[in-house]
C-alpha cells in the first residue's frame, strides 16, 4: 500500500514538474510515459512495480540505486560465472 501511495505522489510531481517545464529524470519520465498510454491507476500501480523491484535491486545487491554499472556486468566479471573461451 505504502508503493502504491508512493507511486502516486510521484505521478503527481511529475506531473507539476512538467507543467513548470522542468526536466524529469528517467523514473519519472517512464511513469509519465505509461500514464500517457492507460489510465492513472495502472500507471501508479505498474510504478508501484517498478518501485518494488527496484527496493529489492538495491537490497539484494547492497548497492546504491543508479549505480553505473549494471549487475550484468558484474556478473560477467566473476570468475564463477566466467565462458570457456
Amino acid at each position: 500500500m505504502l508503493l502504491t501511495h508512493g507511486a502516486r505522489a510521484i505521478l503527481r510531481a511529475a506531473q507539476l514538474a512538467r507543467q513548470a517545464q522542468r526536466p524529469l529524470d528517467t523514473l519519472r519520465l517512464w511513469a509519465v510515459q505509461v500514464q500517457a498510454r492507460t489510465n492513472h491507476n495502472k500507471a501508479a500501480c505498474a510504478l508501484a512495480n517498478k518501485l518494488a523491484r527496484i527496493c529489492y535491486a538495491v537490497l539484494r545487491d547492497h548497492e546504491p540505486y543508479g549505480n553505473p554499472q549494471p549487475r550484468q556486468t558484474k556478473k560477467l566479471e566473476r570468475t564463477a560465472f566466467s565462458l570457456a573461451a
